[in-house]
């Protein structure tokens, strides 16, 4: 029973992959994905890490843990809306820890939440360690 089920949700994560990456093909101009990896780069990497795994050097203090963008289980379970919501909001948008601030000065750039949200998906490929 227990292999049926990892079996389906190891199933169901390669269903959601292929959608990210599907959802990665959507076009974003290219200075707004500058911008968004710059952002992520600055406002990101310290607590998630620059691979999305939640092992940033600031994120060994926190409580809790910032989150394995990496884990096949958690892209499968959140939609790009969801996201996107989280990106802006931060933590306290989505019932999560205030620790993750908002980032409401993205607000009227919504190129570049659609290029945060596709690194956040393209983690999805990545495979944890």
């Amino acid at each position: 029973m227990r292999k049926r089920v990892r079996d389906a949700a190891i199933g169901l994560a390669l269903v959601i992959a292929s959608a990210g990456a599907a959802a990665a093909a959507e076009s974003v101009p290219p200075a707004a994905m500058a911008d968004a990896e710059a952002i992520f780069r600055a406002r990101c990497t310290m607590c998630h890490g620059s691979g999305g795994r939640g092992d940033g050097p600031a994120g060994a203090a926190l409580s809790p843990r910032p989150r394995d963008m990496t884990d096949p289980t958690w892209q499968a379970s959140v939609t790009d809306a969801h996201i996107e919501t989280v990106i802006l909001g931060g933590g306290p948008a989505d019932g999560r820890s205030p620790l993750m601030p908002a980032n409401p000065d993205l607000k009227t750039k919504p190129d570049v939440i659609k290029a945060l949200r596709q690194i956040v998906r393209g983690f999805a490929a990545k495979t944890p360690p």
